[in-house]
């Protein structure tokens, strides 16, 4: 009971010792918010503006093929009473082999659109870390967070690597 007693001081005296000392040597902390940083930074908006000119002429005739689908099914059923049976049978075939070609299309589409944003992404995210690093190491933080539930705005950094990476970005 004696060494119990003993030990749960010893504990304490520990804590204490180590709090004081944490309390004598400041801690700088910073906060980055990596939505913004992909969301705001130049960069980032670059990378956007790119996969629009990049993917947007496909976007825009695959949107093109489907009104063309859209208006054939719907003379289809206009015409559909007055015709024979054997050509409203290759009309509603023609339409299904559209229908199966649009959607091979659009889901190529978004696999390539994907597969590039999360190229462009972490291209971005590998360049935002290694200006987080060059101010985590030039301002001597001991920690910089990504990504936190609750944070000060005091230590908040987020604007200053926006404006590393706007800077960096002006550079090329």
């Amino acid at each position: 009971m004696i060494t119990k007693l003993i030990k749960s001081v010893a504990i304490a005296t520990v804590a204490v010792a180590a709090l004081s000392t944490a309390q004598a040597q400041e801690l700088k902390i910073g906060y980055v918010n990596s939505e913004r940083v992909l969301r705001e930074a130049a960069p980032a908006k670059a990378a956007l503006a790119r996969m629009e000119n990049d993917f947007g002429k496909r976007d825009r005739e695959l949107n093109e093929q489907a009104a063309r689908f859209k208006a054939a099914a719907e003379q289809l059923e206009k015409d559909a009473p007055t015709l024979a049976e054997s050509e409203r049978n290759r009309r509603q075939r023609d339409l299904v082999e559209q229908e199966r070609d649009i959607q091979r299309k659009r889901r190529e589409f978004q696999e390539d659109l994907n597969q590039r944003r999360n190229e462009e992404t972490q291209a971005l995210v590998e360049r935002a870390n290694k200006v987080i690093k060059q101010i985590f190491d030039a301002e001597k933080y001991d920690l910089i967070i990504q990504d936190a539930v609750f944070f000060s705005p005091r230590v908040d950094i987020t604007d200053k690597v926006i404006k590393a990476l706007n800077g960096a970005a002006a550079g090329r």
